[in-house]
């Protein structure tokens, strides 16, 4: 089934990722790195075209991804055959002169805009960084911030990182899946770094408030209960 963004800005550049290549072109997601990987060796501005980067999966778990801009796409799909894959090579061709086209239309950001985008409160911005803040997903610094305080959160529920229910990894699992999902319910959001600038705040508040369905809890106290007994 095919993802609904071909293509996403990131850092102001047109790119898609690996996941989005492995699941639109019915691919394991494992040899869409290999195949990456095997790029790294043989390309020597692979760093210009690919980059490498951790993200969280629904279960809390970190999995490894790909950034790629146009050039690394049409590079790694080059070995991608037969109809289908031509129809998703088109669709992404697309999707990559749509998105670039925007970009190009976008007043560029002076180095003081490029600091208060990240820097200042929302309602101090002008109204073209307001735009770019309103469809920009959350760079690197606040992505890591927003990871920190949700593992923080997750922690402090299951009652710290030496309690039972923590140590107990299908607890732990169950707890970062009920959390993504408030969150996706929430923002409207697939992946946590997708989340637009401006609701950064929003969303570490909605972090902070949250805690688990009532089943959740009980199965939580119980693990911790038994720690205590023994």
């Amino acid at each position: 089934m095919m993802t609904e963004e071909l293509v996403i800005m990131h850092d102001r550049q047109a790119v898609t990722t690996s996941l989005q290549v492995a699941q639109n072109f019915e691919k394991r997601h494992d040899h869409i790195l290999r195949d990456i990987d095997a790029i790294k060796k043989d390309v020597p501005n692979f760093g210009e075209m690919f980059i490498e980067t951790m993200e969280l999966d629904s279960y809390g778990r970190d999995r490894r991804i790909y950034y790629m801009n146009r050039d690394g796409f049409s590079l790694l799909a080059m070995g991608f055959t037969g109809k289908k894959a031509l129809q998703f090579k088109l669709k992404y061709i697309d999707a990559f002169n749509r998105m670039e086209k925007q970009l190009q239309q976008q007043k560029p950001l002076s180095l003081p805009e490029q600091i208060s985008l990240i820097a200042k409160g929302y309602e101090n911005l002008s109204a073209d960084v307001k735009d770019i803040k309103d469809r920009m997903g959350l760079p690197g610094n606040m992505a890591h911030s927003f990871s920190k305080k949700r593992n923080a959160k997750i922690i402090n529920v299951l009652g710290g990182k030496k309690s039972n229910a923590y140590c107990d990894k299908n607890i732990r699992a169950k707890t970062y899946r009920a959390l993504f999902s408030s969150y996706r319910e929430t923002f409207d959001q697939d992946r946590y770094n997708d989340l637009p600038m401006k609701d950064f705040d929003k969303a570490v508040d909605f972090v902070n408030n949250w805690y688990p369905p009532f089943e959740l809890q009980q199965e939580i106290r119980r693990a911790n209960a038994q720690l205590a007994i023994v």
